[in-house]
């Protein structure tokens, strides 16, 4: 009677108590159940709905930037800038594709050459000083500045381009 109970019980999960293997009472009905159930589990997992995997809404990349002036979404200016710091005068040494070259005529110490870089870039791009500001790279030779005028990029780029010539 216990083994019966027993296997009625477990014939739902597929499995086969020792009560039953030492008792003989293992009947072929048992194993067609078992057999089915497992048949039935590995139906149902293929059956499962997948993840289409390209419904997804493609994602825009980011432009790269055309040159070291590049819009921001706010509609400000950013100036990709590699700053030499301790140079004899200020100067626009190059105007590359990544980043404008500016040679700083102050001392890498106590943000003095940050602060002399925005100034000379004041003076070249004829903005006011407030409208010019060290956004990144306060302690790295790459700074970005950002620029809060309304410029457009060509202007900008046409001033540091003379200034790089002379």
């Amino acid at each position: 009677m216990n083994c019966q109970i027993a296997r009625l019980s477990f014939t739902r999960t597929g499995l086969l108590t020792l009560c039953e293997r030492s008792c003989g009472v293992v009947k072929s009905s048992v194993f067609t159940n078992v057999y089915q159930l497992r048949n039935q589990r590995s139906f149902a997992q293929s059956d499962m709905p997948k993840k289409d995997k390209t419904s997804k809404t493609p994602q825009k990349q980011p432009e790269p930037p055309t040159g070291p002036v590049s819009t921001l979404k706010d509609g400000q200016l950013a100036i990709a800038i590699h700053a030499k710091p301790g140079a004899k005068h200020n100067a626009v040494t190059d105007v590359s594709s990544e980043a404008v070259g500016v040679a700083i005529a102050a001392p890498p110490t106590d943000g003095e050459a940050n602060a002399e870089l925005v100034r000379y870039l004041s003076k070249v791009l004829e903005l006011k000083k407030s409208e010019i500001v060290l956004d990144k790279g306060s302690k790295s030779r790459e700074k970005i500045i950002k620029v809060t005028a309304s410029i457009s990029k060509e202007e900008v780029l046409e001033k540091l381009k003379s200034e790089a010539a002379s």
